[in-house]
């Protein structure tokens, strides 16, 4: 069963907090994980050290020997997670693994609109020709 490195989300409607979460692919956000690695704050918050001019932080905890232990077992981070992930510890960023999807998808489209561009070509040369489009040729 593929494993996912995902963010819970916890809190009040207009003040989320997050536990970064190790589930199941298949479970729901809110179901119960095979282990909470940590938590995040997205709502900023100013130094507790009492300087008003200090710069706010967003407040992300996280056991780093337990994520990169579920790195190494073959869990796949959530785009958010891997963004955590790579700001807290030296895990590297994600590489793009779906390139060749990507690339494959742009080749589709760029078919796709050749083909589109052709038939509106056509379709105006008969028109410029004088024949009825709309009339079948057979």
């Amino acid at each position: 069963m593929v494993l996912k490195i995902r963010l819970a989300r916890f809190g009040k409607r207009h003040a989320p907090f997050y536990n970064i979460v190790v589930a199941h692919a298949r479970t729901a956000r809110g179901s119960k994980p095979l282990e909470v690695l940590g938590t995040y704050d997205p709502i900023p918050k100013t130094p507790t050290d009492g300087n008003e001019t200090a710069k706010k932080f967003k407040d992300i905890k996280l056991d780093i020997h337990r994520a990169k232990y579920w790195l190494g077992v073959g869990a796949q981070p959530s785009e958010p997670a891997w963004r955590l992930l790579s700001m807290v510890s030296s895990v590297p960023p994600a590489d793009d693994e779906n390139t060749e999807e990507k690339k494959i998808r742009a080749m589709r489209i760029r078919k796709r609109r050749r083909y589109e561009h052709r038939v509106a070509r056509t379709l105006e040369e008969t028109i410029k020709k004088g024949n009825d489009p709309g009339k079948s040729i057979c």
